[in-house]
C-alpha cells in the first residue's frame, strides 16, 4: 500500500473493499444475534435439536482431525513452492488462513444450520411467513460469512503483495478450496 504503483483512486478502492468485507461479517453477527434470539419450540423439540447439535459437532471435530496434518503438511510445502522466500512465505500463510476461513465458514454454517432449523420448525407453528424469514436470515449467514471471509483474506493479500498477491492469492483460494470439498465429501 504504499507503492507508487498504485493511485490514490486505487488505493481507496482496497480500502473500500476491506469495509465491505468487515460489513459483512458484522452483518452476518447481526444475523446470527437475530437467530439465536428466536423461541426454540417445545421441550421435545429442544431435546431432538440438541442431540443433531451433537452429533454435528462430533462429525466436524472428526472432519476437522482427519485433515488438519494434510493441513500443515500442505502449508509446509507451499512454503517451498516459489523461487523467493517472501512469496513462500506468504503463499504458505494464505493457504492456511484460506484453510481456516473455510474451516470457520462450514463450523458456523453446521451449528447455525442446526440451530436454525429447530428455530425454523417452531415459528412454522405460528405462521409460515415467520418460518421463512428464518430459514432465509440462517443461510445468509453462511453466504455472508464466505464472501466477508473471501474478501477479506483476498484483499488483505492484495494489500500486502500489490501486483505480486497473484502469486500468493494461489495459497489462499486452494486452502479454501482443498477444506470446502473436503467437508463435501464428509
Amino acid at each position: 500500500m504504499t507503492s507508487d504503483l498504485f493511485s490514490l483512486w486505487e488505493k481507496a478502492a482496497l480500502w473500500s473493499v476491506l469495509g465491505v468485507a468487515i460489513l459483512g461479517l458484522l452483518y452476518a453477527g447481526f444475523l446470527v444475534g437475530q437467530i439465536l434470539r428466536e423461541k426454540r419450540g417445545t421441550d421435545k423439540m429442544i431435546q431432538v435439536a440438541q442431540a443433531i447439535q451433537s452429533g454435528s459437532n462430533a462429525y466436524l471435530i472428526q472432519q476437522f482431525k482427519a485433515i488438519l496434518f494434510l493441513v500443515l503438511l500442505l502449508t509446509g510445502a507451499l512454503y517451498f513452492t516459489a523461487h523467493e522466500t517472501h512469496i513462500g512465505i506468504g503463499r504458505a500463510c494464505a493457504f492456511f488462513m484460506g484453510a481456516c476461513f473455510s474451516a470457520a465458514v462450514g463450523f458456523v454454517g453446521m451449528n447455525l444450520a442446526v440451530r436454525g432449523n429447530v428455530r425454523v420448525a417452531a415459528a412454522a407453528r405460528e405462521s409460515f411467513g415467520k418460518a421463512l424469514r428464518i430459514a432465509y436470515r440462517t443461510g445468509t449467514i453462511t453466504g455472508m460469512l464466505t464472501d466477508g471471509l473471501g474478501l477479506l483474506g483476498g484483499t488483505l493479500i492484495f494489500m500486502v503483495y500489490g501486483e505480486r498477491a497473484y502469486e500468493v492469492l494461489l495459497g489462499f483460494g486452494f486452502g479454501g478450496t482443498l477444506m470446502a470439498h473436503f467437508m463435501r465429501v464428509g
